[in-house]
């Protein structure tokens, strides 16, 4: 058996084989470094952020979800999924009860009332409904009706 090297490339480099690219080329990188730099200018280092919008930010994120999960969105037949939505709610419970009290009751009232709205249209919504103080988040907020 005979080991041969392998054959070498006729091509030259930095050769431009499809006719015309540089222009697209520089064009498209030219749009993603303004996007690069729209991105940086929106964004704000975690740093700066203040641990209360941290903790109501991300409480907003999840009675958002579990709104949609319970019903609540533009199209509840086909986004209602309880058992999505009662792992949301628990978790929101669970961080507004630990987070009140670090986050003033001006925040933790308006969150309490979301939550709350939230368990009861979930009750509403389950064909058979848990037993008082059994529904999502109420091991945190006590029993709700």
């Amino acid at each position: 058996m005979t080991l041969r090297s392998p054959q070498k490339s006729t091509r030259k480099h930095h050769e431009v084989t499809i006719p015309g690219s540089d222009a697209a080329d520089d064009e498209r990188h030219e749009r993603w470094e303004k996007q690069e730099e729209a991105a940086e200018a929106a964004t704000r280092d975690i740093a700066d952020v203040a641990a209360v919008e941290v903790i109501t930010t991300t409480a907003v994120h999840l009675m958002s979800a579990a709104a949609v999960k319970v019903g609540l969105a533009d199209d509840p037949e086909n986004q209602l999924d309880l058992d999505e939505a009662r792992k949301l709610i628990n978790a929101l419970a669970g961080l507004i009860t630990a987070g009140a009290p670090e986050i003033s009751d001006m925040h933790a009232r308006s969150l309490r009332d979301g939550l709350r709205s939230l368990q009861l249209a979930f009750r509403e919504a389950s064909v058979i409904p848990d037993p008082i103080g059994k529904g999502p988040g109420e091991k945190w907020t006590g029993p709700v009706n």
